[in-house]
């Protein structure tokens, strides 16, 4: 192999060389007691939950940790701190709240840890130097703002169990905190393959193996536990190679990888029919997320105008119009509480207004398009809050929004900013275009978040029904620190040296190849067969033709792909795993014999929609050539408050008695 790398580009050399060290052929094993797989905020947290338990820990990032995943750019508010000192609602009346929004197709266990140590991660981050208080007092004297604690809370005004934080400062402090605690960090190198040794007549988690996406050298990693804290899936749907950019609301690596290699190790998967239409796309149709006025989020409850300038009016569960700003971060009366705009316990509107999405009935009442967001009709502390904290700290809009939008004259005290679309969507797609967002499938688990595998447990985006970045701090703290006790009840195993030569002749084979195929044209491939043949309305004869489309795909274009590099080849290793998610859909939605609201599914050929006897969790997983399918009810994990007490005694000890250390 020729020392150094050429980058091509049509296959034609390019005069540039790869600047890192050609590493293709060499290994290097790490051992470690506890191994995380994703460095985003689940896994930044499991890795400090494990380390604080004085075990060593070894932390995998294809990225730098210190901006990686979904958090990594930040983030405005922190749903669900049902335990800081100004809320008025329990982790237990907030949890079962999203059970029945989500109509029990929803995961009470992780909802529960969200909602009960969803603060005390928050805590964490303030003592690891992230900021979470106004503590300058820049809103003092706002509506918003907690005066003792200099908290700023969102939506809910009156029962303030949803934080306004400055998410730009965490990933880093996060960063700071794990090199304090002095863990392993294995950054630039992708996790490829999970491995599994046979024990006491079932299978047992040892470890993983991965690549340099850099140097090309294979990463063997031994572990007495592992904690996958990877991605949702992306890129399955909907991609254009060439007009990716902002459009894309996760980061365009993040694309379920996590959930490809659960799937190959025969980890068992729920709710994987589940989609939803695209909001955000990596297609490049959809403007900056956040960039274009609305009232959803993180603009939520801004003033709408339509294009006359006439104001479009909230009103509240009753249909009693709302005549202040204040009153939209109220509950109604009779109403205790009510979760964040469009997911709403014991609905506040009455009919689809400008919050949701209520096109036809906006249009019924005369107004006109387009409609604006106006700022300007608001107090001075909500405007202020919403251009120049929330738009500003949330996913990517600190530069290319806030910035650019301020740098080019937008002033939120003169302008109005267009809302493309009629709510926090910013373009419109067709049924067949769906993507996993809003609570969507993932790996099925126990309370103590461990999967069917012993050994190996699940955080964050890898979990079904999933959520937003209070959910994968509080999940990953809590899977370390469940992986930690295991870890301690079990001796290492040395992989075996079969499946690791079998994994790194895998991964190294595209680069054996001169000419072929580039990544992105099995990327293409691969989304326009789900459009065509698992979109919006499914049946089982298009589901098997799409079957067999993406199987003929891995006999026949698989082994045509050629790198030049290693970055190619992890983009090479992607689409591999966006191939293998979008199969692990296809048999999710032959196995549902019905239609379902909450799942956002619809079959022609089994038109009845959730019947009772199809109301449970279809749990699924491969092993070898069979998948092995059974039901769980949606009940499976109890009373939520019960169950967490049973499992989490000696944590609760420890908050209880001070004896907490960060």
């Amino acid at each position: 192999m020729l020392p150094g790398w050429l980058l091509m580009e049509n296959n034609a050399a390019l005069s540039y060389t790869w600047p890192y060290a050609n590493e293709f052929g060499q290994e290097e094993q790490i051992n470690s007691d506890v191994l995380i797989l994703g460095g985003g905020l689940a896994g930044c947290y499991a890795a400090v939950a494990a380390a604080r338990k004085g075990l060593s820990v070894t932390l995998v990032e294809k990225g730098a940790i210190v901006r990686s995943g979904s958090a990594g750019s930040g983030f405005d508010h922190w749903e669900s701190a049902c335990t800081n000192p100004c809320s008025r609602v329990s982790p237990k009346e907030i949890t079962e709240a999203y059970i029945r929004e989500q109509d029990y197709y929803s995961n009470g266990i992780a909802h529960y840890i969200e909602c009960r140590e969803g603060y005390d991660r928050l805590l964490d981050m303030e003592f690891f130097g992230g900021k979470i208080r106004d503590a300058e007092g820049e809103f003092q004297g706002a509506e918003f703002r907690d005066e003792k604690t200099g908290l700023l809370f969102a939506y809910d005004y009156k029962n303030r169990f949803t934080l306004r934080v400055w998410g730009t400062t965490f990933k880093p402090a996060l960063y700071r905190e794990l090199k304090r605690l002095k863990v392993n960090l294995a950054e630039r190198v992708e996790a490829t393959a999970l491995l599994t040794a046979e024990e006491g007549g079932g299978k047992r988690g040892i470890g993983a193996v991965g690549m340099n996406v850099r140097t090309g050298k294979l990463m063997i990693f031994s572990a007495r536990a592992t904690v996958l804290a990877m991605s949702r899936p992306a890129r399955i749907w909907l991609f254009n190679p060439d007009m990716v950019g902002l459009c894309e609301f996760r980061p365009p690596q993040s694309i379920g990888s996590g959930h490809a290699m659960g799937y190959r190790a025969g980890l068992e998967f729920t709710m994987m029919e589940k989609s939803v239409r695209a909001e955000f796309s990596a297609a490049g149709r959809s403007f900056p997320p956040y960039g274009a006025g609305n009232n959803h989020n993180t603009w939520y409850a801004a003033t709408m105008v339509d294009a006359r300038g006439i104001e479009i009016p909230y009103v509240d569960r009753d249909g009693n119009e709302l005549k202040t700003v204040p009153e939209r971060y109220y509950p109604a009366p009779g109403q205790k509480f009510f979760l964040k705009g469009g997911v709403i316990d014991e609905a506040k509107y009455e009919y689809r207004g400008p919050e949701t999405l209520g096109f036809d009935e906006l249009m019924k009442r005369g107004y006109q398009l387009p409609f604006y967001a106006d700022l300007t009709r608001m107090p001075e502390m909500e405007r202020r809050v919403i251009w120049g904290m929330m738009v500003g700290q949330e996913a990517k809009t600190r530069v290319p929004v806030l910035e650019n939008y301020t740098e080019r004259g937008f002033d939120p005290q003169k302008h109005i900013l267009q809302s493309y679309g009629t709510g926090w969507q910013s373009a419109s797609f067709l049924d067949q275009e769906r993507q996993l967002f809003g609570a969507p499938g993932g790996i099925f688990h126990d309370w103590d978040l461990k999967t069917n595998i012993d050994g190996i447990y699940a955080a964050g985006d890898q979990l079904y029904a999933s959520d937003c970045c209070g959910f994968a701090a509080a999940t990953g703290y809590y899977a370390g620190r469940k992986a930690a006790a295991y870890a301690r009840t079990v001796n290492a195993r040395a992989p075996d040296r079969g499946d690791v030569r079998a994994e790194k002749d895998r991964l190294y084979a595209p680069m054996g190849r001169d000419r072929g195929m580039n990544w992105r044209e099995l990327n293409l491939a691969v989304s326009k067969a789900m459009q065509n043949y698992c979109g919006g309305v499914k049946c089982r004869s298009l589901l098997l033709e799409g079957l067999d489309l993406l199987n003929a795909y891995e006999r026949e274009y698989v082994p045509q792909i050629a790198c030049s590099n290693p970055h190619e080849l992890m983009r090479t290793h992607e689409v591999f795993d966006i191939l293998d998610v979008s199969r692990l859909i296809i048999h999710a939605s032959l196995l549902r014999e019905s239609s379902s609201r909450p799942l956002c599914f619809r079959r022609s050929d089994f038109p009845e929609t959730d019947p009772k006897k199809d109301r449970h969790f279809i749990v699924l997983r491969n092993e070898g050539d069979r998948l092995i399918k059974r039901t769980v009810p949606h009940s499976y994990y109890g009373d939520v408050e019960e169950s967490y007490q049973a499992v989490n005694q000696d944590y609760i000890d420890e908050m209880k008695e001070g004896s907490y250390e960060r």
